[in-house]
């Protein structure tokens, strides 16, 4: 990992190397936090935040599911991050804000424990691999299967639930796999270990349902809105696991991995990158970086303190 110098902690910025919270953390012992990946992106208008009110949105949408209040407000955390990618004088940037249960009460009932908030930024690439992002990576398909509804909150981007995905991860990368695909409870597709899944189908473009214990990734409704207005057909259904195998193209999308083409899934051979995702990787890289007219919507520009001249 790259240090950047700064990280925002409840409410006041510290130095990377004295960011610490206490052993006894509550968050640490039971996995009762809420976390966001967010980018920004250097663009001829500045750093700027990609969907930045949507992650923040879905940052507290996670934590009322799981009885977390935030002390700050969207618009203060996003102050913060603003005021960190300056401070730290980032162009560009992976942003990780994250707000759990500190140091106060055990017990896995704990009301009492403060709820603590951080923000952290740091220069990190693509989390595939920037070849991955040009050629494809090989998928495997775990033998873990993806939570359950039922059990826990696949809508929430929460700490503790992670275990499930590194499970994943692990047996994947064991195999010597760059990423997994796990399925529900039934053996229909969900995602990847950390990032949504596409496949190409008789021309249309098929992605899991909300149904399909996902969490509703704000890159999937990006590429979703672009693969629309685009004039692709996009159809949101169940997808059996021997589909993946037939796909006339495949790929995984996220903020860490951004937009990565799926070139084998259990050493089925697809065609990467395909047609369409390579039309869909270009303008979803146009948006991240400004240079899409339409949708310059979605970047959160970092204003830059004016310089006073004499």
């Amino acid at each position: 990992m790259e240090k950047s110098e700064w990280i925002w902690m409840n409410g006041e910025l510290v130095r990377w190397d004295d960011a610490k919270v206490h052993v006894l953390t509550h968050g640490l012992h039971y996995g009762t936090g809420v976390f966001e990946g967010i980018r920004a992106y250097e663009t001829e208008h500045g750093p700027a935040v990609f969907r930045h009110r949507d992650h923040l949105d879905r940052l507290q949408k996670s934590a009322d599911l799981y009885y977390l209040e935030l002390p700050y407000s969207l618009d203060e955390l996003r102050q913060a991050t603003h005021e960190l990618i300056r401070r730290n004088a980032l162009a560009s940037c992976y942003i990780r804000p994250i707000a759990f249960r500190g140091y106060g009460e055990m017990g896995l009932y704990a009301p009492s424990a403060p709820v603590d908030v951080i923000i952290a930024v740091w220069p990190w690439g693509a989390y595939l691999g920037e070849d991955g992002k040009r050629n494809g990576i090989r998928a495997k398909v775990s033998s873990w299967r993806r939570i359950s509804p039922d059990s826990l909150i696949p809508h929430a981007k929460a700490s503790g639930q992670y275990l499930n995905s590194i499970l994943a991860k692990t047996e994947a990368a064991n195999a010597g796999y760059d990423e997994a695909i796990l399925l529900d409870a039934d053996g229909v597709v969900c995602e990847g270990s950390g990032e949504n899944v596409f496949v190409v189908r008789d021309g249309d473009l098929v992605t899991p349902g909300h149904t399909a214990s996902i969490l509703d990734g704000i890159s999937r409704k990006s590429v979703i809105q672009i693969a629309e207005d685009l004039g692709y057909t996009v159809v949101e259904r169940d997808i059996s696991r021997s589909e993946l195998y037939v796909a006339e193209e495949a790929f995984l999308v996220g903020t860490a991995a951004e937009l990565v083409p799926i070139r084998q899934i259990d050493d089925h051979d697809i065609a990467a990158p395909g047609e369409m995702t390579s039309v869909l990787a270009a303008k979803y890289e146009d948006a991240l970086h400004g240079r899409a007219q339409e949708y310059l919507e979605w970047l959160d520009i970092v204003e830059q303190p004016s310089r006073v001249t004499s």
